[in-house]
């Protein structure tokens, strides 16, 4: 399907996105990091700000958090599309898993550095930003999980679609 008729889906996206922020959930397992990846991949570089705003209107709800804190989880995800745009060209499984995990990686440091740096639950030297990340650990495993879960579910889907899609417009031209 061409970047042009995919607004519809990214702007279910980004309600998938919305909604998976109101709602119960395991800790870190979210379609987000997933969600925006799989934006910049597909979708018209035009359209790059949908997640984005249903992030921020997901914070409205859910309520603000330090200002330091929440920009490095905007910036992370910034970056994670920054991954997906290099992906668009080179969109393989081996790419796409490796753009997934990399992201969460980036938002587990980026996040748990800002924790220590602008909170005040870390000392803040050295040992309080090991205590950070090392106390992070079990939230980073369900970060990887749900991103290369969800990754799967996003980018299979839509390339299975595609494919099927494909098959039937060649089937009916044959015909």
């Amino acid at each position: 399907m061409p970047e042009k008729n995919n607004l519809l889906l990214i702007m279910m996206i980004a309600i998938v996105i919305l909604l998976s922020r109101l709602f119960p959930h395991a800790p870190n397992f979210s379609p987000l990091i997933a969600a925006v990846l799989f934006t910049a991949v597909y979708a018209d570089k035009k359209l790059f700000f949908l997640p984005f705003i249903a992030l921020f209107i997901s914070d409205l709800f859910i309520g603000f958090y330090t200002l330091g804190v929440m920009f490095s989880v905007y910036a992370s995800l910034g970056l994670t599309f920054l991954i997906g745009a290099l992906l668009k060209k080179h969109k393989n499984t081996l790419n796409i898993l490796s753009g997934s995990l990399f992201s969460a990686l980036l938002f587990f440091l980026f996040t748990n550095f800002a924790v220590w740096y602008f909170g005040n639950w870390y000392a803040h030297d050295l040992n309080g930003l090991a205590l950070s990340y090392s106390l992070a650990i079990p939230f980073f495993r369900s970060t990887v999980l749900s991103t290369v879960f969800y990754s799967t579910v996003l980018f299979g889907t839509y390339e299975l679609v595609s494919l099927i899609i494909s098959k039937k417009k060649l089937t009916l031209e044959k015909n």
